[in-house]
């Protein structure tokens, strides 16, 4: 179990640290440079399984012994555990491997009454999905597709084989931290006033369907544990991921890093909660943890490029970087990205720092929030700049197969509304 006092250490520790680049009297050999990104993402994905191993057991705290304390634990072993996880998102977008799992385990937003109870203003039905109010825990019995579901033993193979995308609706997320989430804090019913989701623990002791909550909260942290052990096996020295990357070269790291600065984080992401000044529009609804999660995606960009990442033990992976290349080329546009990523990070560690302060994400975000929207526009306006900067160095390295994902929230705000 994860004390509030590690997770304080771990924030402070991953945060703070400003990954030294090494210098190069000539560039690298880009296998040098892939052989060490492929190290850190194994490195970042063991770690987030040994999170989520903590989180597994913290569930199982929480199970035997529901009380204010083992739910607290569990929230706070979950917030440990998207630290790490957060940081590999960089490795996404340039790796079909990778993006083809991602949505197993960080998929979102999610009509969450796939999965439990949820408040009378959730509304009973969506013309998008038949599933909206399935509630899984409460009904043993589903119909999909016109077909019945036997969901009387919630197990694993339930969540991914059935209930994941049911009907091949994005929306139905019935696995990953997403889903834990909510089975640990409960709908955030506040809008963009204070405070999150405040489910009882009484919801797995002796509330209605108890005991079938406590078996999808289980199943989910099970499922999430095996999952991540995948991911790691991906990165192992024969696995999958890692084995693809010298044909997916070193465009790989900078499709991955410019398209989760631009598009996804950037813009589905933020400015599109910003937008529509919407609650639901954010990463970690229910938790009100969204501050973290963005900021420590950012801090992963920060490693792919530095080629340097600080371990939840304080241990550092380091080696020959993207950075590297493109200093032996031109120095002053190394220099030049290189402080754009950490401008971002800064941003984002305002950002965090409000939030921590007491203004959520979603507060800050909310309609006639000038100070808290600005705050939030400055993140993204980094972000952004940063995604020019990797532009550039795609067009110095001479790349014809970097595609950076788009947003509507960026390039297209109007088709927002519409």
């Amino acid at each position: 179990m994860i004390s509030k006092g590690t997770l304080r250490g771990l924030v402070l520790a991953l945060t703070l640290s400003v990954a030294p680049v090494a210098a190069y009297a000539q560039a690298p050999d880009e296998a040098d440079v892939l052989a060490n990104y492929a190290d850190i993402a194994l490195a970042g994905y063991e770690d987030a399984l040994t999170t989520a191993k903590a989180l597994d057991a913290a569930v199982d705290a929480l199970i035997a012994d529901p009380s204010e304390a083992t739910l607290l634990a569990a929230r706070e072993a979950w917030k440990a555990s998207r630290l790490p996880y957060q940081q590999t998102e960089a490795f996404r977008f340039g790796n079909p491997i990778v993006d083809e799992w991602e949505g197993r385990v960080n998929a979102w937003p999610l009509d969450e009454g796939l999965i439990d109870y949820v408040d009378a203003g959730y509304g009973m039905e969506s013309d998008s999905n038949a599933l909206y109010v399935a509630n899984v825990i409460a009904n043993p019995k589903l119909t999909i597709d016109g077909v019945e579901v036997d969901a009387t033993e919630i197990t694993p193979a339930l969540l991914q084989d059935s209930l994941q995308e049911a009907a091949g609706i994005e929306a139905n997320v019935a696995t990953g931290y997403h889903a834990v989430e909510f089975l640990l804090w409960g709908q955030d019913l506040n809008g963009t006033g204070p405070g999150a989701g405040n489910r009882p623990f009484t919801d797995y002791s002796t509330a209605e369907h108890a005991d079938r909550r406590a078996a999808y909260l289980k199943a989910a942290t099970t499922l999430l544990v095996s999952d991540l052990e995948e991911m790691v096996g991906n990165w192992t020295a024969d696995g999958a991921a890692r084995a693809a990357l010298p044909d997916l070269g070193i465009s790989a790291i900078l499709t991955g890093m410019g398209s989760l600065s631009f598009g996804e984080l950037a813009g589905e992401r933020m400015k599109l909660g910003l937008l529509l000044h919407d609650p639901e529009e954010e990463h970690d609804c229910f938790s009100d943890n969204t501050h973290i999660s963005h900021l420590y995606d950012a801090i992963g960009i920060r490693n792919v490029y530095s080629g340097s990442y600080t371990r939840i033990d304080g241990s550092v992976v380091e080696g020959p970087a993207i950075s590297d290349l493109i200093a032996a080329k031109d120095g002053a546009l190394d220099t030049e990205i290189a402080g754009l990523i950490d401008d971002t990070v800064a941003k984002m560690e305002i950002m965090a720092k409000r939030a921590e302060d007491g203004e959520a994400y979603d507060q800050q975000i909310g309609e006639g929030n000038e100070e808290g929207n600005a705050v939030v526009q400055a993140a993204i306006d980094g972000l952004i700049a940063q995604t020019r900067g990797i532009e550039r160095a795609v067009a110095l390295l001479q790349l014809d197969d970097v595609t950076i994902e788009d947003s509507d929230s960026l390039s297209n705000p109007d088709a927002v509304f519409q």
